[in-house]
């Protein structure tokens, strides 16, 4: 069965490993961004890897052979003793996000965050972790095979939390439920307003 994978390659050979996959007749994916880059007369943008080191492939895994053989690859990105298919809805979010036409730039792989999905725009119905950078918002989608994100910025009022995202409980709502006679009151929770404090 075909799957998407994640193919680990030599620094610097994406593209060699993109054109061989491409060669051979296999589905590639080699996400990319547009940085600056400073030279010593002027500033070119430059497109580079949204992922150094690797590129996506779809192949079934039993016939990988030809993959296998491509000048510049190391190996098939997996766990124990087989490779690993990446999450095909993360890696069509990574799609999305590079057909946008929006800046997107590398970011750390996060795992914590609270979701949102996007309300309208070229990424309306994705969904992803916000961070906040100045008067901004970033939304980040992570592939968690290679543990590694993308971000996008967007105007604020293009999110909203998601339903099912999981938020801590304020103090306030906290019920610590029924209590057991003899058992000694949760004093630990219960806390007396500080001086000036109401």
């Amino acid at each position: 069965m075909e799957n998407w994978y994640a193919l680990r390659v030599r620094s610097n050979h994406e593209t060699v490993v993109q054109s061989g996959l491409r060669g051979r007749g296999f589905e590639e994916f080699l996400p990319v961004y547009r940085a600056r880059a400073r030279w010593s007369d002027r500033i070119k943008v430059t497109q580079r890897p949204l992922f150094p080191g690797y590129v996506f492939a779809r192949f079934d895994p039993s016939n990988r052979l030809p993959v296998l053989m491509l000048p510049g690859f190391v190996h098939i990105v997996g766990f124990g003793n087989g490779p690993e298919p990446v999450d095909e809805a993360e890696l069509h979010a990574i799609r999305r996000f590079v057909d946008s036409g929006l800046p997107i730039t590398p970011w750390p792989y996060l795992r914590e965050g609270e979701r949102v999905v996007v309300q309208y725009g070229a990424l309306s119905g994705l969904e992803g972790i916000v961070l906040r950078a100045t008067d901004s918002l970033r939304l980040v989608v992570s592939l968690n095979l290679l543990q590694r994100s993308v971000a996008v910025e967007l105007d604020r009022d293009m999110v909203r939390p998601l339903a099912s995202s999981p938020r801590p409980l304020p103090v306030t709502q906290f019920n610590p439920g029924p209590l057991v006679p003899d058992a000694p009151a949760p004093s630990a929770l219960l806390s007396t307003p500080r001086k000036g404090m109401r």
